[in-house]
């Protein structure tokens, strides 16, 4: 019995298939639920009058202020100077349309939420709500 002979030009090109698992990477990642990256330990006050916050602007900048006063992102601490940097640079983006969320500690000190807010004026942006709740959690 002879050997058989393979064709050596006969390849399988796995380019596209490649191609194909970093799209679904990319995908996933895009697409990948952040309501995580809220700080837990913020316990947002009453307000039994007020609109309900549903579907947020996707360009909306969440700003947190814990009741210690510290400032953050995604649970990214930040100083005042790199909030304006973060701020300031969305704003040569996207221009005072995009809103400004702060959810502040119900414990918090006004001065620290006031940081918050005279950096957002600073910068010469107006959207600026505050998030609480409707009903107290756990009842």
């Amino acid at each position: 019995m002879g050997k058989k002979k393979y064709n050596e030009g006969c390849e399988l090109d796995m380019t596209p298939m490649i191609d194909v698992v970093f799209q679904m990477i990319i995908f996933f990642i895009v697409t990948i639920k952040m309501d995580e990256n809220v700080n837990e330990d913020i316990k947002l006050e009453l307000a039994k009058e007020g609109p309900l916050y549903k579907d947020p602007d996707p360009t909306t900048i969440v700003v947190e202020v814990d009741r210690r006063g510290w400032i953050s992102i995604n649970n990214l601490a930040l100083s005042e100077q790199q909030l304006g940097n973060i701020i300031g640079g969305r704003y040569r983006r996207l221009g005072k349309t995009f809103p400004i969320m702060i959810r502040a500690d119900k414990n918090a000190q006004h001065k620290d939420v006031r940081k918050v807010m005279d950096i957002c004026t600073a910068q010469g942006l107006w959207r600026i709500d505050f998030a609480a709740i409707k009903e107290p959690v756990g009842r």
